[in-house]
C-alpha cells in the first residue's frame, strides 16, 4: 500500500518547512523508521523516517523546497505501485491515493525548485539541487522547453552570478528555514514593538572571582552561566520583563525561562534553560553547556527552543563593547552583554582599574514604561557587582 511521507506539525505556529537533505534516491528500498530526509523548520532540524517497508517511489519535495505543514515529501511502497495521480500544487487537501483507497495529503505549493512544476534534463536537475535554484525564474532551451544543463549554466552566469545592477557576486547563500526565520521575526519584531535601549556597566570582579575559583573544577563556568542565574533571580522581582503580549494585555509569566543566543552553523538559535531561577549555578551551567552542543549538532528538539520568556545574547567572546539586541518575539525583554574589559573606575575619589561590562537592555515600551525596566537594570548591576560567590 502506498503511504505519503508528510511535513509534521512540530510546534503551533510552524506552517512550513525546508528539505534541506534527502538519504534515499527514488527506486531505492527503505525499512520501517529508517532516516530517509531531513528537513528544517524555523527552530529546528528534524530527521524524517519512513513510514513502513518499501521503496522510495517517488520524491515530491526536492532539496531546497519549502513544504506547508502535512504537505507530501514523498511516496513509500512496494515495487509496481503507483503514487496518486493529479497531485496539487495549492495547500494540503485529502486525496484518495490512485488505487490504494487511502487517504494522503495533497502537495502543498512548492516554493523553490521541484522538477515537477518543469520538464529538466537529469544533469540540469543535479545542478538545480546543488545550487538551489528557483526554477520559475529559469526558461528551457530544449524540447517542448524542456530546461537544460546549459540553461541553468546560463542563468547562473547572468543572473544568479550577478546582482540587479550588473556586479559580479563571489558566492551566492541561499537562506536556510532558520536563516530565513531569523529575518521574519527581527523584522516582524522591529516594525510591531516599540524597543527602546538602556545601557550600564557593571563590575564583573565578583564574578571574574568565582569563575577563578571554579577554574580547577570538572565543571567550568562562564560569563553566561552567571549571568543566567542573575537575571533570572533578578527577574522574581521585576516580572514586568517576564512578559508577553496578546490580544492588547499584557501577561506576565509564571515560569522564568531564560533563552540564551547560541551560533550554530546554520544560525543564531536560542535554547532556553526552563525554571532557570529554580537551579543551582552548576544545574545552569551543565544544562546550558549541554543544549549548546545540541545547537551545534544541530540535534536541538523543538522543547529545547520552546517557552522562553526572556533572552541573553552574549557577544563578548567576540570583542563587542556593546550593542543594541532585538527583541525576541514574543518575549517583550532581551539583555545584550559585551566584553569584561579593563576601565578606570572612579570609586571614593580614587581611580582604580577594574574589569567592566556593558549591558544593553531592550525593552518594549508599550508593555513597561522606561522607569521599569531601568529599575530592572539597576538591580541587575547590583546583583552582579554584589555577588559573594
Amino acid at each position: 500500500m502506498v503511504e505519503a511521507v508528510t511535513v509534521p506539525k512540530l510546534g503551533l505556529t510552524m506552517k512550513k518547512a525546508t528539505v534541506v537533505k534527502w538519504h534515499k534516491r527514488e527506486g531505492e528500498g527503505v525499512k520501517k523508521d529508517e532516516v530517509i530526509a531531513e528537513i528544517e523548520t524555523d527552530k529546528v532540524t528534524c530527521q524524517i523516517q519512513s513510514p513502513q517497508d518499501g521503496i522510495l517511489l517517488k520524491i515530491i519535495g526536492q532539496k531546497g523546497a519549502n513544504v506547508l505543514v502535512g504537505g507530501v515529501l514523498a511516496y513509500v511502497g512496494q515495487q509496481g505501485e503507483k503514487i496518486p495521480e493529479n497531485i496539487v500544487t495549492q495547500s494540503p487537501t485529502a486525496q484518495t491515493a490512485a488505487g490504494t483507497g487511502r487517504q494522503v495529503t495533497a502537495q502543498p505549493m512548492i516554493q523553490s525548485s521541484s522538477a515537477d512544476k518543469k520538464r529538466v534534463s537529469p544533469r540540469a536537475k543535479r545542478l538545480v539541487e546543488e545550487k538551489g535554484i528557483d526554477l520559475s525564474k529559469v526558461a528551457g532551451s530544449g524540447p517542448e522547453g524542456m530546461i537544460l544543463e546549459s540553461d541553468i549554466l546560463a542563468y547562473i552566469e547572468t543572473s544568479l552570478y550577478r546582482t540587479s545592477d550588473g556586479l559580479k557576486v563571489k558566492q551566492v547563500i541561499p537562506f536556510s528555514a532558520i536563516r530565513r526565520a531569523i529575518a521574519e521575526n527581527m523584522t516582524a519584531s522591529l516594525q510591531g514593538t516599540a524597543q527602546v535601549t538602556l545601557m550600564a556597566e557593571a563590575d564583573a570582579s565578583h564574578f571574574q572571582k568565582i569563575l577563578a575559583e571554579m577554574e580547577s573544577s570538572d565543571n567550568r563556568l562562564t560569563y553566561t552561566d552567571l549571568l543566567v542565574q542573575t537575571v533570572s533571580k533578578t527577574l522574581e522581582n521585576h516580572p514586568m520583563l517576564n512578559s508577553t503580549i496578546e490580544e492588547e494585555q499584557i501577561k506576565i509569566i509564571e515560569e522564568i525561562n531564560i533563552g540564551v543566543g547560541v551560533a550554530a552553523e546554520s544560525g543564531l538559535v536560542v535554547p532556553v534553560i526552563r525554571n532557570a531561577n529554580k537551579k543551582d549555578l552548576n544545574e545552569i551551567s551543565i544544562n546550558l553547556k549541554g543544549l549548546s552542543e545540541k545547537a551545534r549538532q544541530q540535534k536541538l528538539a523543538l522543547e529545547d527552543v520552546s517557552g522562553g520568556t526572556f533572552t541573553i545574547t552574549n557577544l563578548g567572546m567576540y570583542g563587542v563593547t556593546a550593542f543594541t539586541p532585538i527583541i525576541n518575539p514574543p518575549q517583550t525583554s532581551i539583555l545584550g552583554v559585551g566584553e569584561v574589559a579593563l576601565k578606570p573606575v572612579v570609586d571614593s575619589g580614587k581611580i582604580e582599574v577594574r574589569p567592566m561590562m556593558m549591558l544593553s537592555l531592550t525593552f518594549d515600551h508599550r508593555a513597561m514604561d522606561g522607569h521599569i525596566a531601568a529599575n530592572f537594570l539597576r538591580d541587575l548591576k547590583k546583583g552582579i557587582e554584589s555577588r559573594s560567590g
